[in-house]
């Protein structure tokens, strides 16, 4: 999820920021294996949300050129736009292998862009991170015509590829992964906007808020064999999901819901931002650059954490706003995740030991969804792990990323899915991300 955003149109009314959920609706979670039909409204949705959520930069940053500053965690506003067209039509519209899905020969010769500088442009595997900014970006206005045009391309073919095999898992895979790709870049967009500041529409700032959470009691899981990966023929699979292979998974104990800001305001309260002994050599040398440049002693965006009261107040899109304290804690890094589960005397889950517990202890209390969450496991392949024709989106990034499961409140609900592997640096803490825990 984090290979383009950083380095490490339609004419129907936009939806809400949330969309549909239900079956058989664009924002299903059942997308993965959805057939044209829905494969079409869902691809239409996506650009709804992506232009709707780009009105916001246009109202805040168009007097201004859209000019923002050179950081690595995002990319100028206008490269993020016409990127999210120049990847549907790179795979779909130019792309004389799409029926062949995860087969088909990356290196291929495509068809003409029907924007002659658009791989110059918003090719992400070609042009670097830090030279976005100098690129001679067209107009809004022509990045809106472009996404238009390879929208109703993509549509166009998508329509005529309705003969049984055209509905194969094969025919509809670079859909799906335009689909999914696009509302990736959706939350960029959110996360982009509370990096900058940005003050959105209200009902939006709404949207993009955690609801609090009454705290249950943690979930102990029997032990059980599990099969992490999912096999070829369940739909979309992302290339880091498959590899089935099953793990035996001893009885473990995990948080019902991630950690809120209360208990984390007692971590606060007892030094933990002070004690060294609490972090991994590379997390406490992450703190004192971070004190010594920025004076932090807390999360991000948090200009205060009252240890008296518990009150918490962190900015929210250019907004300060106190945070409840049963609402999930929020903006951590890896490194702060696993300095409070050493304080707490517990720890960060496994991939494995999430995934069972969201797909087993749904009923008996473990909600999952309202913000991404840090594993105590690093990103890897699973065994006999080959990349797909998409070869930057994880090869790249084994080894040295965390993984994150769940998905947060800028998430669409298609993408939310118990089997996906995000996954960042440890020491992010832009993303809307939070943590939960496992006994020892």
């Amino acid at each position: 999820m984090a290979s383009d955003s950083a380095p490490d149109s339609s004419s129907a009314r936009p939806l809400s920021p949330g969309g549909a959920a239900g079956p058989g609706r664009p924002d299903s979670p059942q997308l993965r294996s959805a057939g044209p039909e829905l494969l079409s409204l869902a691809l239409m949705d996506a650009r709804n949300h992506t232009l709707h959520l780009f009105a916001q930069y246009q109202a805040a940053l168009e007097a201004g050129s859209f000019v923002v500053p050179q950081l690595p965690t995002i990319n100028p506003p206008l490269w993020e736009l016409g990127h999210v067209g120049w990847f549907q039509e790179w795979w779909i519209g130019r792309n004389m292998q799409r029926n062949q899905g995860s087969r088909c020969a990356p290196g291929q010769t495509r068809l003409a862009s029907i924007e002659p500088n658009a791989d110059r442009w918003w090719d992400s595997a070609h042009v670097p991170h830090d030279t976005r900014w100098a690129l001679d970006l067209p107009s809004l206005t022509n990045c809106r015509a472009y996404l238009l045009d390879t929208l109703e391309s993509t549509l166009d073919l998508l329509d005529k590829g309705g003969a049984p095999e055209g509905c194969s898992d094969d025919a509809l895979y670079f859909y799906r992964l335009c689909l999914f790709h696009e509302d990736m870049h959706g939350e960029a967009f959110v996360i982009t906007a509370q990096t900058l500041g940005l003050q959105l529409d209200k009902k939006l700032v709404a949207a993009f808020t955690p609801p609090p959470v009454a705290v249950r009691e943690p979930v102990r899981v029997p032990a059980t064999v599990w099969q992490l990966g999912s096999p070829q023929g369940a739909g979309f699979i992302f290339d880091n999901e498959k590899g089935p292979h099953a793990i035996s998974v001893p009885e473990f104990e995990i948080d019902a819901q991630p950690v809120n800001w209360a208990q984390f305001v007692e971590f606060v309260d007892d030094g933990g931002y002070d004690r060294a002994e609490l972090w991994q050599p590379e997390g406490w040398r992450w703190l004192q650059n971070l004190a010594a440049g920025e004076g932090r002693r807390g999360p991000r965006y948090v200009e205060e954490i009252g240890v008296a009261s518990g009150a918490v107040m962190q900015t929210r899109f250019g907004r300060a706003m106190r945070m409840q304290g049963s609402q999930p804690a929020m903006h951590m890094t890896w490194w702060e995740a696993d300095a409070w589960c050493r304080w707490a005397g517990r720890r960060l889950p496994s991939e494995v030991e999430w995934e069972v517990a969201a797909h087993t202890a749904a009923r008996r209390g473990f909600r999952w969804g309202d913000v991404w969450e840090w594993m105590g496991t690093t990103f890897r392949p699973y065994p006999g792990f080959s990349p797909d024709p998409y070869a930057e989106y994880s090869q790249p990034w084994f080894g040295n990323h965390k993984v994150l499961r769940g998905g947060s409140f800028a998430t669409r609900a298609r993408m939310k899915n118990p089997k996906y592997r995000n996954f960042y640096l440890p020491g992010r803490d832009d993303v809307f991300c939070g943590f939960r825990s496992c006994s020892l």
